[in-house]
């Protein structure tokens, strides 16, 4: 290998991989009536195209993390941002629904961006250190589905709903070359076999600091999932709310995120993993837990009940920087490994307890029902630091 595919990619680099695998899920929300109408497809069958894709890269993330240690960050992610660029050329001229919607669930792959990103930082950076750095990291995670929408929608307004996917192709090939330069290999140890990466899942599930870290992530991120599911009932039941208002409102558990990353980032490299992750879970039960008792004594408005849900932002953006790091770390060889494996442990939490929100959520009960149900994954969240916490004192 040359230097240059010896030497660590700048961490700008990998702000851009991960702003571009989340942005790539929401870029293009905004034109899916649009593709429906020029298609002549069913909605339903459109809106694959999101949840599809969400199931996609949860499945991709239990491949890509083992093929990281095996072949290399390299070379996983240049073939993955090559796939990226083709899939989008495809969906940008797709002459029907399902040579779009087999070319959009390719474009899958560029979850890699955020497990290969996260493995980097855990091959170049001790545990503490690689925390703070995953607490900046996440900034970029949160604000990128943030501007997208609006920016997919500005797109289709001025040239139709292809030019979002012309921007995915074009932002594809510059990161495609960016990594061609500046992402060296950091896979210092490579593992001899493909085989003996996937035998590693057995042997991560059987640690209980990996299962407390990724428990964590996933309550901690279901609390978030309860939110979007539950939020649009409340705010259409209850407050008789605007799309265009709830979409405000929705933006400030992600503007709480931000806030919450930026102090991980802060402060991570000075506290334990363990530590910091309590610290964000009992900001979110704090926040929860006073909100929850003023709505049950009757007081309900957007500012109580948003305001409440904000401290789940902070405390989810100061807690998963931790968890990430920490189940990195539980086996650093395996680090991609165990990055894609808490990924997908995490979005299928997330989604089980979405489902559960859907359910138990009534037009009567919507308000106190949503904030018990975030208030209950938080919670779960902050058994699951307690327990980390625990076994990093037997273990001293």
């Amino acid at each position: 290998m040359t230097a240059t595919t010896r030497t660590p990619p700048h961490f700008f680099t990998l702000i851009l991989l991960a702003g571009l695998s989340v942005g790539t899920l929401n870029l293009f929300l905004p034109s899916l009536a649009n593709i429906s109408a020029e298609f002549g497809a069913d909605y339903a069958l459109v809106n694959l195209s999101v949840a599809g894709y969400a199931i996609v890269t949860a499945a991709l993330q239990l491949v890509l993390g083992p093929l990281s240690d095996r072949f290399g960050r390299r070379p996983v992610m240049l073939w993955g941002l090559i796939v990226f660029v083709l899939a989008s050329l495809g969906c940008m001229v797709a002459p029907d629904v399902w040579s779009f919607l087999v070319c959009r669930m390719a474009q899958g792959v560029i979850v890699a961006g955020y497990t290969v990103s996260m493995a980097v930082i855990r091959d170049t950076a001790p545990e503490q250190k690689a925390a703070s750095l995953i607490g900046y990291l996440a900034m970029a995670y949160a604000i990128a589905p943030m501007l997208a929408p609006t920016l997919g929608g500005a797109l289709d307004e001025l040239f139709g709903w292809r030019a979002s996917f012309v921007l995915l192709f074009a932002l594809g090939l510059a990161l495609l070359a960016l990594c061609w330069v500046d992402l060296g290999e950091t896979n210092a140890a490579p593992s001899p076999t493909l085989a003996r990466q996937f035998h590693a899942y057995p042997e991560l599930l059987r640690s209980r600091q990996y299962w407390g870290f990724a428990l964590c992530m996933a309550f901690s991120t279901g609390a978030f999932y309860a939110f979007l599911g539950g939020a649009p009932l409340v705010a259409a039941t209850v407050f008789a709310m605007s799309p265009g208002t709830l979409g405000v409102w929705l933006g400030t558990i992600t503007a709480g995120f931000v806030l919450g990353s930026f102090l991980a980032g802060r402060f991570s490299g000075r506290h334990g993993l363990a530590t910091m992750m309590i610290i964000g879970r009992l900001v979110a039960c704090g926040g929860l837990s006073v909100g929850l008792a003023i709505v049950v004594a009757g007081i309900v408005t957007p500012p109580l009940l948003f305001g409440a849900c904000v401290f789940v932002g902070i405390g989810n953006g100061i807690t998963m920087p931790s968890c990430a790091a920490g189940a990195m770390s539980v086996r650093p060889s395996l680090a991609g490994t165990a990055a894609g494996l808490a990924g997908a442990l995490t979005v299928a939490g997330g989604a089980l307890i979405s489902g559960l929100t859907g359910a138990i959520l009534t037009p009567a009960n919507a308000p106190q029902a949503l904030l018990a149900m975030m208030l209950g994954s938080s919670a779960l969240a902050l058994g699951a630091a307690l327990y980390v916490r625990w076994l990093d004192r037997r273990v001293a």
